[in-house]
């Protein structure tokens, strides 16, 4: 479905998926660069259905108990698997982008306050310019972008928790995540972003990624709300959503 608005979203016609039978009825607004897949309490509630093009919104609903546990798995598109790179521009080995944003009706919104951490770093000339600490942790926000990539590229790879969506896996020690502007995802000619701004640029919600929206090509993202309201960006402003 391509609708022109939010008031061409019926909400009635998405189904609920149920995580917590005594839980209330959460709808959430979600874009992703490239691909996402929701936890929700650490139930999965939805996949990414669209594949790298073209560039997609997706509306979920299902019901929840507070205080939720937000846990989404991102990863960025890529023709040479393994390697983060893809066919852009006559370029066979270009090294795409990430990005991430999403609102719900809980007033949770993506900002700052979420957690981020990457598991897949690509393409990389020298992969121990990626500082890895003493807590398990990585960054590799200031490695440059690999001088001519191609087949020789190199990757890392690391191993991801099983429990990593469960509310009580222990996320502290993951950096937060970064936030990026429209300009930086490149999401200003996508429609599937710009006919819903009521839900994603005028909810409160910004972008997120890891430290890297480049090289780092899969990224797990962490959020808990409080027992009474949701929240996680830079403000508490619930998402404004159609009646339905």
């Amino acid at each position: 479905l391509r609708p022109e608005g939010i008031g061409g979203v019926d909400l009635n016609a998405v189904p609920v998926v149920t995580v917590d039978p005594d839980g209330e009825v959460i709808t959430g607004y979600l874009f992703a660069d490239n691909y996402f897949e929701l936890y929700v309490n650490g139930t999965r509630v939805a996949v990414d259905p669209v594949p790298y093009t073209p560039f997609n919104s997706c509306v979920v609903r299902f019901r929840a108990k507070r205080p939720v546990t937000y846990a989404v798995r991102l990863v960025d598109w890529e023709e040479n698997l393994g390697l983060g790179t893809e066919l852009n521009g006559g370029d066979p080995f270009h090294p795409g982008d990430g990005g991430f944003m999403a609102s719900f009706s809980d007033g949770t919104v993506t900002g700052p306050a979420w957690r981020a951490q990457s598991f897949y770093i690509a393409p990389l000339n020298d992969p121990s310019l990626v500082v890895q600490r003493a807590d398990g942790t990585r960054d590799s926000s200031a490695v440059p972008l690999a001088a001519n990539p191609g087949a020789d590229a190199r990757a890392l790879h690391y191993p991801v928790p099983s429990d990593w969506a469960q509310p009580a896996f222990d996320a502290s020690s993951w950096p937060m995540a970064s936030v990026y502007t429209e300009a930086e995802v490149g999401v200003d000619n996508k429609p599937a972003y710009t006919r819903f701004p009521s839900v994603f640029s005028q909810s409160g919600a910004k972008f997120i990624w890891s430290s890297n929206l480049v090289l780092d090509n899969e990224v797990l993202v962490r959020f808990t709300g409080s027992a009474g309201s949701g929240g996680g960006g830079t403000t508490n402003r619930a998402p404004v959503f159609p009646a339905g």
